[in-house]
Protein backbone atom coordinates (compact mmCIF):
# COMPACT_ATOMS: atom_id res chain seq x y z
CA UNK A 1 0.00 0.00 0.00
CA UNK A 2 3.17 2.09 0.44
CA UNK A 3 3.76 2.22 -2.82
CA UNK A 4 0.80 3.20 -4.14
CA UNK A 5 1.09 6.29 -1.69
CA UNK A 6 4.61 7.08 -2.74
CA UNK A 7 5.22 9.67 -5.72
CA UNK A 8 6.46 6.73 -7.93
CA UNK A 9 3.37 4.50 -6.65
CA UNK A 10 0.83 7.40 -7.58
CA UNK A 11 2.83 7.96 -11.47
CA UNK A 12 2.92 4.70 -12.21
CA UNK A 13 -1.32 4.54 -11.24
CA UNK A 14 -1.72 7.44 -13.57
CA UNK A 15 0.37 5.90 -16.58
CA UNK A 16 -2.07 2.71 -16.18
CA UNK A 17 -4.82 4.46 -15.77
CA UNK A 18 -3.70 6.67 -18.71
CA UNK A 19 -2.77 3.12 -21.00
CA UNK A 20 -6.20 2.32 -20.20
CA UNK A 21 -8.08 5.23 -21.34
CA UNK A 22 -6.15 4.95 -24.52
CA UNK A 23 -7.46 1.95 -25.60
CA UNK A 24 -10.60 3.34 -24.59
CA UNK A 25 -9.81 6.00 -27.42
CA UNK A 26 -8.56 4.14 -30.21
CA UNK A 27 -11.75 1.63 -29.79
CA UNK A 28 -14.25 4.84 -29.40
CA UNK A 29 -12.77 7.00 -32.02
CA UNK A 30 -12.37 3.71 -34.30
CA UNK A 31 -16.85 2.62 -33.82
CA UNK A 32 -16.93 6.35 -34.82
CA UNK A 33 -15.16 6.48 -38.35
CA UNK A 34 -17.56 3.97 -39.16
CA UNK A 35 -19.85 6.57 -40.08
CA UNK A 36 -17.71 8.29 -42.30
CA UNK A 37 -17.19 4.49 -44.07
CA UNK A 38 -21.23 4.07 -44.02
CA UNK A 39 -20.68 7.62 -46.13
CA UNK A 40 -18.89 5.91 -48.80
CA UNK A 41 -20.82 2.98 -48.98
CA UNK A 42 -24.46 4.69 -49.44
CA UNK A 43 -25.23 3.09 -45.41
CA UNK A 44 -24.66 6.21 -43.55
CA UNK A 45 -28.04 6.82 -41.32
CA UNK A 46 -29.73 3.02 -42.75
CA UNK A 47 -30.48 2.14 -38.74
CA UNK A 48 -33.41 -0.17 -38.01
CA UNK A 49 -36.54 1.38 -35.71
CA UNK A 50 -36.16 -1.32 -33.55
CA UNK A 51 -34.04 -2.33 -30.37
CA UNK A 52 -32.49 -5.48 -31.87
CA UNK A 53 -28.94 -5.64 -32.23
CA UNK A 54 -26.87 -6.62 -35.22
CA UNK A 55 -30.19 -6.10 -37.24
CA UNK A 56 -29.38 -6.80 -40.57
CA UNK A 57 -28.58 -3.91 -43.17
CA UNK A 58 -28.17 -1.68 -40.32
CA UNK A 59 -24.69 0.67 -41.56
CA UNK A 60 -21.32 -0.20 -39.98
CA UNK A 61 -21.57 2.77 -37.20
CA UNK A 62 -25.25 1.29 -35.50
CA UNK A 63 -23.39 -1.79 -35.56
CA UNK A 64 -20.24 -0.53 -33.43
CA UNK A 65 -22.70 1.26 -31.37
CA UNK A 66 -24.92 -2.50 -30.79
CA UNK A 67 -21.41 -3.52 -29.68
CA UNK A 68 -21.33 -1.24 -27.66
CA UNK A 69 -24.47 -1.93 -25.69
CA UNK A 70 -23.50 -5.73 -25.56
CA UNK A 71 -23.48 -6.77 -21.80
CA UNK A 72 -20.04 -7.32 -21.63
CA UNK A 73 -19.04 -4.28 -22.86
CA UNK A 74 -22.11 -2.21 -20.64
CA UNK A 75 -20.02 -4.11 -17.55
CA UNK A 76 -16.96 -2.05 -18.48
CA UNK A 77 -18.89 1.29 -18.47
CA UNK A 78 -18.44 1.51 -14.49
CA UNK A 79 -14.72 -0.02 -15.24
CA UNK A 80 -14.06 3.02 -17.59
CA UNK A 81 -15.53 5.39 -15.09
CA UNK A 82 -13.08 4.69 -12.61
CA UNK A 83 -10.79 4.88 -14.75
CA UNK A 84 -11.20 8.47 -15.33
CA UNK A 85 -11.86 9.00 -12.15
CA UNK A 86 -8.78 8.06 -10.98
CA UNK A 87 -6.94 9.49 -13.44
CA UNK A 88 -8.09 12.74 -13.00
CA UNK A 89 -7.91 12.48 -9.34
CA UNK A 90 -3.99 11.32 -9.59
CA UNK A 91 -3.08 13.84 -12.19
CA UNK A 92 -4.49 16.73 -10.14
CA UNK A 93 -2.89 15.68 -7.01
CA UNK A 94 0.76 14.87 -8.69
CA UNK A 95 0.31 18.62 -10.43
CA UNK A 96 -0.48 20.07 -6.88
CA UNK A 97 2.97 18.24 -5.46
CA UNK A 98 4.84 19.34 -8.15
CA UNK A 99 3.85 23.15 -8.05
CA UNK A 100 4.54 22.92 -4.12
CA UNK A 101 7.82 21.59 -4.54
CA UNK A 102 8.67 24.14 -7.23
CA UNK A 103 7.32 26.42 -4.18
CA UNK A 104 4.84 27.75 -6.49
CA UNK A 105 3.81 27.92 -9.94
CA UNK A 106 6.77 29.99 -11.25
CA UNK A 107 8.46 30.06 -8.16
CA UNK A 108 11.92 28.57 -10.06
CA UNK A 109 12.25 26.10 -13.20
CA UNK A 110 12.77 22.68 -12.93
CA UNK A 111 15.16 21.18 -15.94
CA UNK A 112 13.76 17.72 -17.24
CA UNK A 113 12.44 16.46 -20.42
CA UNK A 114 9.47 17.10 -19.63
CA UNK A 115 10.06 20.53 -19.22
CA UNK A 116 11.59 21.34 -22.08
CA UNK A 117 9.82 18.76 -24.29
CA UNK A 118 7.03 21.01 -25.60
CA UNK A 119 4.20 23.20 -24.39
CA UNK A 120 1.38 20.63 -24.08
CA UNK A 121 4.30 19.01 -21.58
CA UNK A 122 4.24 22.06 -19.37
CA UNK A 123 0.55 22.30 -19.17
CA UNK A 124 -1.35 19.04 -18.76
CA UNK A 125 -3.23 20.34 -15.72
CA UNK A 126 -4.61 23.07 -18.09
CA UNK A 127 -5.08 20.44 -20.45
CA UNK A 128 -6.47 17.83 -18.40
CA UNK A 129 -9.16 20.63 -16.91
CA UNK A 130 -10.37 21.04 -20.67
CA UNK A 131 -10.48 17.67 -21.40
CA UNK A 132 -13.19 17.16 -18.53
CA UNK A 133 -15.28 20.05 -19.02
CA UNK A 134 -15.56 19.13 -22.82
CA UNK A 135 -16.58 15.52 -21.47
CA UNK A 136 -19.00 16.90 -19.42
CA UNK A 137 -20.75 18.50 -22.87
CA UNK A 138 -20.42 15.07 -24.95
CA UNK A 139 -21.87 12.82 -22.02
CA UNK A 140 -24.74 15.70 -22.45
CA UNK A 141 -25.08 15.31 -26.30
CA UNK A 142 -24.56 11.58 -26.40
CA UNK A 143 -24.06 8.98 -23.68
CA UNK A 144 -27.43 11.03 -21.56
CA UNK A 145 -28.95 10.23 -24.68
CA UNK A 146 -28.10 6.50 -25.85
CA UNK A 147 -26.52 4.54 -23.04
CA UNK A 148 -28.31 6.41 -19.96
CA UNK A 149 -32.59 5.53 -21.10
CA UNK A 150 -30.96 2.66 -21.53
CA UNK A 151 -29.16 1.54 -18.88
CA UNK A 152 -31.28 3.33 -16.33
CA UNK A 153 -34.11 4.38 -18.06
CA UNK A 154 -33.71 8.19 -17.57
CA UNK A 155 -34.38 10.47 -19.91
CA UNK A 156 -35.42 9.84 -23.87
CA UNK A 157 -33.91 6.82 -26.05
CA UNK A 158 -32.50 7.28 -29.06
CA UNK A 159 -31.83 4.57 -31.36
CA UNK A 160 -30.85 6.00 -34.33
CA UNK A 161 -26.70 7.42 -33.56
CA UNK A 162 -26.78 9.41 -37.30
CA UNK A 163 -29.30 11.39 -35.83
CA UNK A 164 -27.61 12.48 -32.42
CA UNK A 165 -24.44 13.19 -35.01
CA UNK A 166 -26.25 15.25 -37.42
CA UNK A 167 -27.65 17.27 -34.38
CA UNK A 168 -24.86 17.40 -32.53
CA UNK A 169 -22.46 18.26 -35.43
CA UNK A 170 -24.77 19.91 -37.36
CA UNK A 171 -24.30 23.32 -36.00
CA UNK A 172 -20.97 25.32 -36.52
CA UNK A 173 -20.51 26.34 -32.93
CA UNK A 174 -20.94 23.28 -32.13
CA UNK A 175 -18.46 21.29 -34.56
CA UNK A 176 -15.98 23.99 -33.74
CA UNK A 177 -16.44 23.56 -30.04
CA UNK A 178 -15.56 19.73 -30.49
CA UNK A 179 -12.65 20.31 -33.21
CA UNK A 180 -10.64 22.40 -30.47
CA UNK A 181 -11.70 19.42 -27.77
CA UNK A 182 -9.77 17.42 -30.64
CA UNK A 183 -6.90 19.46 -30.53
CA UNK A 184 -6.77 19.60 -27.01
CA UNK A 185 -6.82 15.56 -26.80
CA UNK A 186 -4.14 15.52 -29.11
CA UNK A 187 -1.91 17.79 -27.35
CA UNK A 188 -2.57 15.97 -23.73
CA UNK A 189 -1.99 12.26 -25.74
CA UNK A 190 1.46 13.81 -26.72
CA UNK A 191 2.74 13.97 -23.80
CA UNK A 192 0.82 12.10 -21.90
CA UNK A 193 1.80 8.85 -24.31
CA UNK A 194 5.87 9.11 -23.88
CA UNK A 195 5.10 10.61 -20.38
CA UNK A 196 3.47 6.47 -19.59
CA UNK A 197 6.48 4.74 -20.92
CA UNK A 198 8.85 7.05 -19.12
CA UNK A 199 7.55 6.03 -15.93
CA UNK A 200 7.88 2.21 -16.30
CA UNK A 201 11.21 3.03 -17.47
CA UNK A 202 11.83 3.56 -21.14
CA UNK A 203 13.30 6.77 -20.82
CA UNK A 204 16.37 6.26 -22.50
CA UNK A 205 17.94 7.99 -25.31
CA UNK A 206 16.70 5.70 -27.72
CA UNK A 207 13.37 4.56 -26.74
CA UNK A 208 12.12 7.98 -25.82
CA UNK A 209 13.08 9.09 -29.43
CA UNK A 210 11.02 5.98 -30.78
CA UNK A 211 8.21 6.27 -27.97
CA UNK A 212 7.49 10.24 -28.73
CA UNK A 213 7.06 9.25 -32.00
CA UNK A 214 4.73 6.36 -31.92
CA UNK A 215 2.77 8.99 -29.13
CA UNK A 216 2.62 11.87 -31.87
CA UNK A 217 1.33 8.69 -34.67
CA UNK A 218 -1.41 7.07 -31.79
CA UNK A 219 -2.56 10.88 -30.43
CA UNK A 220 -2.83 11.89 -34.44
CA UNK A 221 -4.82 8.97 -35.59
CA UNK A 222 -7.41 9.46 -32.88
CA UNK A 223 -7.47 13.35 -33.79
CA UNK A 224 -7.97 12.76 -37.41
CA UNK A 225 -10.50 9.67 -36.94
CA UNK A 226 -12.40 11.84 -34.48
CA UNK A 227 -12.88 14.74 -36.57
CA UNK A 228 -13.33 13.78 -39.70
CA UNK A 229 -16.30 11.61 -37.61
CA UNK A 230 -17.65 15.36 -37.14
CA UNK A 231 -16.71 17.03 -40.06
CA UNK A 232 -18.60 14.25 -42.29
CA UNK A 233 -21.38 14.56 -39.60
CA UNK A 234 -21.37 18.49 -40.57
CA UNK A 235 -21.75 18.27 -44.30
CA UNK A 236 -24.02 15.05 -43.76
CA UNK A 237 -26.86 17.09 -41.91
CA UNK A 238 -25.92 20.61 -43.78
CA UNK A 239 -25.09 18.99 -47.49
CA UNK A 240 -26.95 15.76 -48.03
CA UNK A 241 -29.37 14.71 -45.91
CA UNK A 242 -30.90 18.60 -45.60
Amino acid sequence: MSFLTSSIGKKFVQSISGAFLILFLLLHATINFFSVIDSFTGKYGIAANDEILFTEGDGLFKLGCDFMSTPVISIMVPVLALGFLVHILYGCWLSWQNIRARGGLKRYEVKSKAAVDSWSARNMLILGLLIILCICCHLMDFWAKMQLPEMFGIGTFENNPYLLLNATFGSWPILAMYLLFFVVVFLHLTHGFWSMFQTIGWNNQTWFKRVKVIGIVVAALIFLMFTSVAVNAFIQANFLMA
